[in-house]
């Protein structure tokens, strides 16, 4: 099936914020589609060629942790962050925005990758014991509304001391409502509920990292 081709002077904007624009896309005569995404004009999904979607950088990146200290069974750790759009805190994982200076790192999702758990939950990557790896590296949101994108990373630390514990690196609007370290059977409850214990929902970066701590998919 044929698709339609949108290039740059067929891109209208129709809100530019600070950290959201909408753009309509044209792609016919008369025909339009509408795009909320943090990118510019210029870096829109929907105008790149082949060669720059393939080479593109996720938006964010997103993070299943494995707490996986000896003698003891692995964890997942997860945290509660206050998500505005649902108006409650909702159990997720570490993720953030790729920076501009993660861009110029030599891996620049791993780097993002690496402040952002330290962020998050106080922890600083060691690369001479953890395990940091990229599960994929760029997923869509949900493009049917949104170009928005996330990498996924696995992060396994070895011998963490979780009394280090904190989410006092917040920054902005960040709000955070403690921790949760998962065992392989209260993962797979969660994942069976569709809900947390507290009967709320989630999101899908949420599912991907039970899903992938449970099928042990972080051990290989």
């Amino acid at each position: 099936m044929q698709g339609y081709k949108i290039t740059k002077d067929k891109v209208e904007t129709i809100v530019d914020r600070k950290f959201i624009r909408v753009f309509d896309l044209k792609y016919d005569e008369g025909m339009h589609y509408f795009d909320a995404t943090r990118r510019s004009i210029d870096d829109l999904v929907a105008v790149k060629t082949e060669e720059e979607f393939k080479k593109m950088l996720p938006d964010a990146v997103s993070c299943v942790v494995v707490i996986d200290n000896e003698g003891q069974e692995p964890r997942l750790l997860l945290s509660y962050e206050y998500r505005y759009p649902t108006g409650r805190f909702l159990l997720g994982v570490p993720a953030g925005l790729v920076d501009k200076e993660d861009e110029n790192a030599q891996s620049p999702i791993l780097e993002t990758a690496k402040r952002e758990i330290c962020e998050e939950t106080g922890i600083r990557i060691d690369d001479s014991k953890d395990r940091l790896s990229v599960i994929n590296p760029l997923v869509f949101s949900t493009p049917g509304m949104t170009d928005e994108s996330n990498a996924l990373v696995l992060a396994v630390l070895k011998n963490t001391d979780l009394g280090a514990l904190t989410q006092d690196g917040a920054l902005g609007q960040e709000c955070f409502d403690g921790f949760v370290l998962l065992s392989k059977k209260e993962a797979s409850e969660i994942l069976k509920n569709g809900v947390d214990a507290n009967g709320h929902f989630y999101s899908v970066y949420t599912w991907a990292a039970l899903m992938y701590f449970c099928t042990d998919m972080w051990k290989r």
